[in-house]
């Protein structure tokens, strides 16, 4: 079954559960256009989780998702307000949904995770996953090591349930790209920094649309959480920290509270501006629904191109 039947959405477009960002405004915008929204309830209380959702409601009577960063301690409570409240679609990262995952399905509730590798992968479908996310090295924020255009191929030729690319798609002919390598459809974050209706400061927005292609760099691979982000003097003083070995501590120090300076405060040289390496093709700011219609419009040119491309010239006989 294809994943937009599956889930109850027109274009098969997931918007990343970006920390602090993926809030009702950005959530409720996405699903009206057709897409899935999705909530980042990382670091939530279970009230906060529920006023976030039910703000959602407000916005939108579409599909949307709740993301659960499975390291939180407080899972089972989030699980439990996901349950009452009706949500029908849940993305995992950072640990296995495996705890919850009877009492999700009981419920009837979509489970996909997001995974970096193949053996994840696999995993993820014998626990009963209805899908996977599989994200590329080059995505915003918390990432793996595998490319995109590597992992994807290898995750759909190894499970049987929908994939869904993410990492490096910012356009149609990412789409495009995604669906010729196997993806059913695809979870796009950075892209969605640029749009009107993203929750974060103009500077935020401003920083990612003036990157180019170089102008991100993974930090934290020393202690083993790499995330990627846009190069600044914050950032750089975390790899000259990271060069001398530093400490977890002193990292984390550092980095304490750096995301709410660059998406609330405007604080782009202080704060983590996390992005993937797609923003130097995130170039100006357009509505949720604007972005999305010429994405799909875009998409489906160019796959209406490759059905009469021949990549081997072929000698009339």
């Amino acid at each position: 079954m294809r994943i937009t039947k599956m889930l109850g959405i027109k274009y098969p477009i997931f918007q990343g559960a970006m920390a602090q960002i993926a809030l009702a405004p950005l959530v409720g915008a996405v699903s009206n256009a057709g897409g899935l929204g999705i909530i980042a309830s990382g670091g939530f209380s279970a009230e906060q989780l529920r006023e976030e959702i039910q703000k959602t409601k407000e916005i939108t009577d579409k599909p949307f998702a709740v993301n659960l960063m499975l390291m939180m301690q407080n899972i089972s409570e989030l699980v439990d307000v996901i349950i009452e409240e009706g949500v029908k679609i849940v993305t995992t990262g950072a640990g296995t949904p495996a705890p919850y995952m009877e009492t999700l399905k009981k419920h009837q509730i979509a489970v996909i995770p997001v995974v970096p590798s193949v053996k994840i992968a696999k995993k993820m479908e014998a626990l009963g996953a209805t899908a996977v996310v599989a994200e590329g090295t080059e995505a915003g924020g918390h990432v793996g090591e595998t490319t995109t255009m590597s992992l994807l191929p290898q995750v759909v030729d190894a499970v049987s349930i929908p994939v869904i690319a993410a990492g490096g798609i910012a356009n149609g002919r990412g789409i495009a790209a995604a669906y010729a390598l196997g993806a059913q459809g695809v979870q796009v974050g950075t892209r969605f920094l640029t749009t009107v209706e993203c929750p974060t400061h103009d500077n935020f927005k401003q920083a990612v649309v003036d990157a180019t292609d170089t102008s991100t760099i993974v930090t934290g691979r020393s202690i083993g959480g790499p995330v990627r982000s846009i190069k600044n003097k914050m950032i750089q003083a975390y790899l000259e920290l990271e060069n001398q070995k530093a400490s977890r501590d002193e990292l984390e120090k550092l980095s304490l509270g750096s995301l709410r300076k660059a998406v609330f405060d405007g604080n782009i040289e202080e704060g983590s501006v996390m992005a993937g390496q797609i923003c130097g093709m995130c170039n100006e700011i357009t509505t949720v629904e604007e972005m999305i219609t010429t994405m799909f419009t875009e998409a489906e040119e160019v796959l209406d191109q490759m059905t009469h491309l021949s990549l081997v010239e072929k000698e009339l006989i």
